[in-house]
């Protein structure tokens, strides 16, 4: 049964809210998911090891549910730890259209996200993080505005600048004892799609430079700090912008054990056991 926090006005596009939760069986196709308390969430957190998983732009409440239910199924945390499953709008009716604006949305997100945290889950025995695409801005802007070191950060296919961790989430780095980056240069969605869409959201927001490279396109430019190598997925594995994560459609075969994502699952694993990274 997956815990999910929920900072989503509507089930498809629409605004952001203050979180809520939700549980269910995303991992079997399940997606009848059930109001769970705040009370009960910060039961099920206290004394543990929390992982936040946050998926990435243009994905529903449903994609969602399935996508991270099944990612919890395939990391297997040990009962020491509690998966919760983030789920925020960063969709619409017209996705294309809309990506430029999100940016503003994923930090709306993560600052609320982080809040909470600070508020409600000081129990809790650590926090790290698990993303997708721009779910990496939810959380780089969470770990900055946490009251306490978050203990790790896996960015995979991160749609975000690739300095970002020593320019615009510098302080979120800071406060972050390690971080994994997986990257791809076999992504066409960060090869082609992110060099037109992010410049838009610079003039938008102007929060960083424009005509960088995204940070899961081939890493950061250097290493540097709490950064655990490996991060490039070897260009023969072909990697693209949706094999990261498990099928989000519930008709679709889980598990199996040929899906590229299981390596994902692994590496993330690996990340928020503070184990030495390997890939695959």
């Amino acid at each position: 049964m997956t815990v999910y926090m929920n900072l989503r006005q509507s089930s498809v596009g629409g605004g952001v809210k203050n979180p809520t939760f939700l549980e269910g069986d995303g991992a079997a196709g399940d997606l009848s998911l059930r109001d769970l308390s705040e009370q009960r969430l910060i039961a099920l957190t206290a004394n543990r090891d929390v992982l936040f998983a946050i998926h990435g732009f243009n994905v529903s409440l449903k994609q969602g549910a399935c996508a991270l239910g099944r990612l919890e199924s395939a990391i297997m945390l040990p009962s020491s730890c509690q998966f919760v499953a983030v789920l925020w709008p960063g969709d619409s009716w017209l996705p294309v259209v809309n990506y430029p604006f999100e940016g503003s949305t994923a930090i709306d997100c993560g600052r609320r996200l982080a809040s909470f945290c600070n508020r409600r889950l000081g129990d809790a025995a650590s926090i790290s993080f698990a993303t997708h695409s721009l779910g990496a801005r939810v959380a780089l802007e969470a770990i900055g505005r946490f009251d306490r070191k978050v203990r790790s950060a896996c960015l995979t296919a991160g749609a975000i600048n690739d300095n970002c961790l020593t320019a615009e989430y510098a302080g979120a780095f800071a406060n972050c004892t390690t971080v994994s980056v997986l990257a791809s240069q076999r992504d066409l969605v960060l090869k082609l799609a992110y060099p037109i869409g992010d410049p838009i959201a610079d003039l938008l927001h102007f929060d960083h430079k424009p005509f960088q490279a995204a940070l899961g396109y081939d890493g950061p430019p250097a290493p540097i700090g709490s950064t655990v190598p490996p991060w490039e997925i070897e260009n023969a594995a072909s990697y693209g912008h949706g094999d990261y994560l498990p099928p989000s459609d519930p008709t679709k075969a889980f598990p199996d054990p040929q899906g590229k994502w299981n390596n994902v699952a692994r590496f993330m694993a690996r990340a928020f056991a503070g184990k030495q990274q390997t890939w695959p």
